[in-house]
């Protein structure tokens, strides 16, 4: 028997999942067939002889779904050197397209990797490198380090400096020799062409020389790209330049033939003065576009190269490679934290800033988790290793970043599209365009001059960046905010988005209930007897009722004679008294007076809380509301995204009470109430089906078919692998505000792709009858070769300059913004930071926090607990208020 495990396409609820399980289990020769709806995965163990993955396949087709075998697909990413446009790009996906077994290929010209999906029984990675060398290319090794790889590709833009400068060094003089007699320069007599025209020829060609032997790139990948029919820019160039050189040629044989009047036709300074322009455009080129993948360096260079580790009780320094799962490591104050893991001694505060976009340190204690690639601030910890390697969350950002800027978007497929046909258009149109001024008298030069120019002019490199570039700058930019972008697809279509559901449980509320309420004669009483009761148990409740307690540094005593009463709360004696603690019901049936309650009660019910009673030795002592609270930003997210024409849908399978209070609370449009989870994604489908561009978001495991069903589904960071799988976006902070800051990046690169595509066009279209001397003929001005080269050369730096703007993208910070709106346009914040003395529990950073912010012109507040630390940020100096507040919440500040 085998067992095997496959992608499930087309199933909308689980009753879909039930029925290939029926389906499949009545065939003889498959023991077991099971279908996680959520993950839409098939696991199914067979009879070797009687099936294979293509029998099961068509089994499943007659069911009504279809079947992909996950586990035959794989995926790599291959690093091309040598490519130069978006024709370069589209000829790679071509050679490699025409292989079989090969599902899909993408080629990302602005940053030089092609991205592939293929089956490992019909092809290798051998046979796809095989395939990019074939179309011209260089595949780089899968295993080069990303050092390596930006040793490379730093080498290849000295390479670039350097052949440039030695252009230049030629070029000048060339240009200065051949143009200075027009403009009335003085030139030596054995090299002046009314003197000498023969050593002024021969002048020329021994400047030229080097400069074409510099640009020989151009000339060796154009040529072989034109003969196997895959021209691309070097195509243009290499026939634009080739035939000014070998016209001069032609020029210097007629000079010593005796033909002196050739001397006003040699064309060695276009030549010349077009590759080093060209070479200096590709030279600000490779430079600029480094500065598009910044993030992904960043990301990189946050992993430090070595740790410690302590084995056998004493630390040892190992390479990062060498920690394995389970390794205790040290990490002392300013060292960045390797690996993943979970603090096992000692507490700090953790800068987690570049992976999570949360400015304001991390308070780290035992038990708590570290992620890889954050900065331990203050103490020395040790952690216990959970991942490593490619496991680490930073190795996932890292993956997910370099697959989105690898993919392309929607509005790019057209660009691609059109740069396909581009350079062999052009040069049919170079070639009409000469023709025809040759034919209406002008003369061969003349002809000549608008043959190169258009050549030249019309390059697709702009037109190729426009997309690819915008693209890696707002998903880098994304993840330095804490939104993971999974594709260039969910980055384009992100901005459409007009509808958007959200999950309540962890994704609008905190996700864990708390303790809101406390309406007792004595609260101090009523927290000893009711957290005593509830010691030990792990339900989520008590939990609430044990950490309010906590908080309060709160005795507690032994519970005994411990009762469970399903459906009702717990019966126990503390402290020698029979102590009561649950619902209404508890209480009335066991003859306990609570009307002095009932009116709290009933406000904190009708408040979509859950309320617990506590009675002892008869006694009813008070009551606890305990209720999943709204996340700090979630009001503000909702009005962020009216503001922006969105509708905003809660959905959920809470009771329609709590649910509508909640909506209530943050100001909701909608709210669809106590659904089963399976029926989630059949709501999104029903605002799909109105018309409505729809995003989903959650966390849980069953918000995953909703998540996959949206238009675009984003989970929140702390949710299920499962819901983080299943969606196209994901938020690391957890925080719902992201969201509009995924929307607003989503609309900021659109525009920017847009700007560039027009301005791409826009630049071919009047480039090219410009070239073509249509604007000539009627009297207009005529391009020059050279001018043409330099127009084409600052077209593709103007692009990508236009993408890095991007960099500038602000995210909002709901903290900051809350406290400083009435500030708005001020740039003097100042910084404070303060020691505070008497401090021992979360209550007290509470209050110490809430005591600062609520001095006018205060913002950005952070307690840290275990340095004691207060940092806050005013637009004026009001220590002394800051002082006088944390003095009059009960403690001590210096």
């Amino acid at each position: 028997m085998k067992t095997g495990l496959y992608d499930v396409k087309g199933m909308t609820c689980t009753a879909c999942a039930g029925a290939i399980e029926r389906g499949l289990g009545k065939l003889d020769g498959i023991k077991e067939a099971n279908v996680n709806f959520a993950t839409e995965k098939l696991k199914v163990e067979y009879d070797e002889a009687k099936y294979d993955f293509d029998k099961i396949k068509n089994e499943v087709k007659k069911i009504g779904y279809d079947l992909a075998d996950d586990e035959k697909i794989k995926k790599v990413s291959v690093s091309i050197s040598g490519m130069t446009c978006s024709a370069c790009s589209a000829a790679v996906e071509r050679s490699v397209l025409k292989l079989e077994g090969i599902k899909k290929a993408s080629v990302n010209f602005a940053n030089g990797t092609g991205y592939f999906e293929y089956d490992p029984a019909a092809v290798n990675i051998g046979k796809i490198k095989e395939k990019i060398t074939e179309a011209g290319y260089k595949p780089l090794d899968a295993d080069m380090k990303e050092e390596e790889k930006e040793d490379l590709y730093n080498k290849e833009i000295r390479s670039l400096g350097i052949k440039f400068i030695v252009s230049l060094i030629f070029a000048v003089p060339l240009l200065y020799v051949a143009m200075g007699h027009m403009m009335g320069l003085h030139l030596p007599d054995f090299i002046n062409p009314e003197i000498n025209p023969g050593n002024f020829a021969i002048a020329q060609v021994i400047l030229v020389i080097p400069i074409l032997v510099a640009g020989n790139g151009f000339f060796v990948r154009g040529f072989r790209n034109l003969l196997k029919r895959s021209p691309n820019m070097d195509s243009l160039i290499a026939v634009g330049t080739s035939a000014a050189v070998l016209y001069g040629s032609f020029s210097v044989y007629q000079i010593f033939s005796g033909q002196v009047h050739y001397v006003m036709d040699l064309y060695f300074e276009s030549a010349g003065v077009i590759i080093t322009l060209i070479l200096l455009g590709k030279f600000l080129e490779a430079k600029t576009k480094g500065k598009t993948s910044s993030a992904i360096k960043k990301l990189i260079g946050l992993q430090p190269k070595k740790a410690v580790i302590i084995k056998d009780g004493e630390p040892h320094e190992v390479l990062i490679e060498e920690i394995n799962a389970g390794d205790i490591i040290l990490v002392k104050p300013g060292e960045k934290i390797p690996v993943d893991g979970i603090v096992v001694k000692g507490h700090t505060s953790v800068d987690e800033s570049m992976l999570t976009g949360e400015s304001i340190p991390v308070g780290k204690k035992a038990d708590d988790k570290v992620i890889g690639g954050s900065i331990n601030k203050n103490g020395s910890i040790e952690f216990r290793a959970t991942k490593v390697g490619t496991d680490t969350m930073l190795s996932q950002i890292i993956k997910l970043v370099e697959e989105a800027q690898g993919s392309k978007a929607p509005i790019s497929r057209m660009a691609d599209t059109i740069s396909g046909y581009f350079v062999p258009i052009v040069m049919v149109i170079a070639v009409i365009a000469g023709l025809a001024w040759y034919i209406s008298g002008s003369g061969l030069v003349f002809a000549l001059t608008i043959f190169i120019a258009v050549l030249v002019i019309a390059c697709p490199c702009a037109l190729g960046l426009a997309t690819p570039t915008a693209i890696m700058v707002g998903t880098g930019k994304g993840a330095e905010n804490g939104i993971l972008i999974k594709s260039g697809e969910a980055l384009e279509t992100t901005h459409s988005i007009d509808t958007i559901i959200f999950d309540k449980t962890g994704t609008i509320t905190q996700g864990k209930p708390v303790v809101t309420d406390v309406i007792a004669d004595n609260e101090g009483i009523f927290l000893q007897y009711a957290a005593s009761a509830e010691k030990g148990s792990e339900h989520p409740l008590a939990e609430a009722v044990m950490a309010y307690s906590k908080e309060r540094n709160i005795e507690l005593y032994n519970a005994e004679k411990f009762e469970n009463i399903p459906g009702y709360g717990i019966k126990c004696e503390v402290n020698g008294k029979t102590v009561f603690l649950g619902n209404k019901k508890l209480m009335t049936e066991n003859n306990m007076d609570i009307s002095k309650f009932e009116k709290d009660f009933d406000r904190l019910s009708d408040e979509g809380k859950t309320v617990v009673f506590l009675a002892a030795d008869g006694k009813t002592e008070g009551i606890a509301a305990i209720a999943d609270v709204v996340k700090e930003s979630s009001a503000r997210a909702v009005k962020e995204l009216h503001e922006m024409g969105i509708k905003v849908v809660m959905l959920t399978g809470d009771n329609r009470k709590t649910a509508e209070y909640i909506a209530k609370q943050v100001g909701i449009d909608e709210v669809i109430a106590e659904v089963l989870p399976d029926e989630k994604s059949n709501a999104v489908k029903s605002y799909q089906k109105k018309g409505d561009f729809v995003a989903m978001v959650g966390d849980g495991i069953n918000d995953s078919p909703a998540l996959a069903q949206a238009n675009v589904g984003i989970a929140i960071g702390s949710g299920t692998d499962v819901a983080i799988e299943s969606a196209d976006i994901v938020l690391i902070r957890s925080d719902i505000l992201d969201v509009v800051n995924a929307i607003k990046l989503s609309k900021a690169t659109i525009r920017n792709i847009k700007q560039n595509l027009f301005w791409a066009f826009a630049y071919n279209t009047l480039g090219i009858p410009f070239a073509a001397g249509v604007f000539y003929a009627f009297g207009g001005p005529k391009l020059d070769p050279m001018i043409a080269a330099l127009a084409m050369s600052l077209s593709s730096v103007s692009v990508l300059l236009n993408a890095l703007r991007l960099k500038f993208f602000k995210a909002e910070n709901y903290k900051f913004r809350k406290k400083t709106k009435k500030y708005k346009g001020s740039e003097n914040f100042m910084e404070k930071e303060l020691k505070v003395k008497g401090m021992s529990c979360e209550h007290c950073v509470k209050r110490v926090k809430t005591a600062v912010e609520s001095i006018d012109g205060v913002s950005s507040v952070s307690v840290d607990l275990n340095s004691g630390a207060v940092k806050y940020s005013a637009e004026k100096d009001v220590i002394k208020e800051v002082i006088e507040k944390i003095k009059e919440a009960g403690y001590e500040a210096e």
